[in-house]
């Protein structure tokens, strides 16, 4: 069994250089998909991961066990990647200035597209029958669900809460997202 996240940065933080390549082989690919889908460059991408950990593990001592440690790396990486887009940024337009052309000034007039009733309906619709379909479950696939993906909670913190083998409590998510989709798709 692999050892615990919380071991491994104890010893990071004690300076073992293999608890530090750990944790970098652990989250390396899931850092690599947060910050791709954001900066869309697969070389960029690769120097961001790099900067991404150099960051995590200078500030390895202000991580608190009490959050998921994958949640605080992801958030570097995420902070990393917007960071360098707004280095990168050309320079903008502004919208309030009129432009000058040869021929004379002209205001920009550009249409608000941003709010579409049709689509929030539908949204809200999505969640009422999302949370309808949750509800619906037997409560121990309801109870599971509810933990891991309202209260965000690990599959160990679930285990201890309903006293279960973690292998149950992976089981039980498993078969509550079956049936879930099974009750969406029946829906749409």
């Amino acid at each position: 069994m692999p050892e615990g996240e919380i071991a491994l940065i104890s010893r990071a933080l004690g300076g073992d250089q293999r608890a530090y390549t750990e944790l970098t082989h652990r989250f390396r690919s899931a850092v690599f998909q947060i910050v791709f889908k954001i900066v869309r460059d697969k070389e960029t991408a690769n120097d961001l991961v790099q900067e991404t950990f150099m960051k995590a593990f200078a500030s390895l001592a202000s991580y608190r066990s009490e959050y998921r440690f994958s949640t605080w790396l992801y958030k570097i990486a995420a902070n990393s990647s917007i960071d360098h887009l707004r280095k990168k940024r050309i320079k903008a337009l502004s919208l309030d200035r009129k432009l000058e052309t040869k021929d004379g000034t002209v205001e920009i007039e550009i249409p608000d597209y941003s709010y579409h009733p049709g689509i929030v309906l539908e949204r809200k619709e999505q969640r009422l029958s999302i949370e309808e379909a949750i509800q619906s479950l037997p409560g121990k696939y309801r109870e599971v669900i509810i933990y891991r993906h309202k209260d965000d909670k690990s599959y160990e913190e679930i285990a201890d809460l309903l006293s279960i083998p973690i292998g149950t409590v992976k089981a039980r998510i498993f078969r509550a997202r079956e049936l879930l989709k099974k009750k969406l798709k029946n829906a749409i």
